[in-house]
């Protein structure tokens, strides 16, 4: 009977596993003309739920956050930059596309793996100009995630607590000196 379990547990399929969100590319470069620059690509897919409420018409926001810190061995650490971007997708069931908005600019695509291609990767993000990470003891505070708070509020309620609308993932890199 144990044995039966432990076979159940680790024989589940990559789809129950997928729910949550993996970081294969997380990469923070450091130059003196640059300044501090990030690199990362999330992977993940919708579980059935998320992907029939966009297909039903409701958009989705992703939102990567980055905050830069100068530990300090006498005081609280010091936020030397928070960054942020945002996406947004939905899905336009009269040309049966799906759009990406970031910021000014909006993409259509033909697939949902496409899209989520798209607005799960960023190259060169500026986190912090040259002079604001001169010394050493700086670190890095990251995530990603489906922001449900930009959910409709009916939608928020009726989502508290499910598994399936949780995607997020968060490191922490520390850089070392000059």
């Amino acid at each position: 009977m144990l044995f039966l379990a432990w076979a159940l547990v680790f024989a589940s399929p990559p789809a129950a596993l997928a729910q949550g969100v993996a970081l294969p590319v997380f990469e923070v470069t450091r130059s003196p003309e640059e300044g501090l620059m990030l690199d990362f690509a999330a992977k993940f897919e919708l579980s059935p739920s998320v992907e029939d409420a966009l297909m039903r018409g409701v958009p989705l926001v992703f939102v990567a956050e980055a905050a830069v810190f100068e530990s300090r061995w006498y005081w609280r650490d010091k936020r030397i930059n928070a960054v942020q971007r945002t996406w947004r997708l939905s899905y336009q069931p009269l040309t049966r596309k799906y759009r990406v908005s970031f910021g000014g600019l909006i993409q259509n695509h033909d697939s949902l793996g496409e899209a989520l291609s798209a607005l799960s990767s960023s190259v060169h993000w500026k986190l912090a100009e040259p002079a604001q990470v001169d010394g050493s003891g700086v670190y890095i505070e990251f995530s990603y995630e489906l922001d449900t708070t930009q959910l409709p509020r009916p939608m928020q309620i009726g989502i508290g607590g499910q598994a399936d609308w949780s995607l997020r993932v968060e490191r922490t890199r520390t850089l070392k000196g000059k």
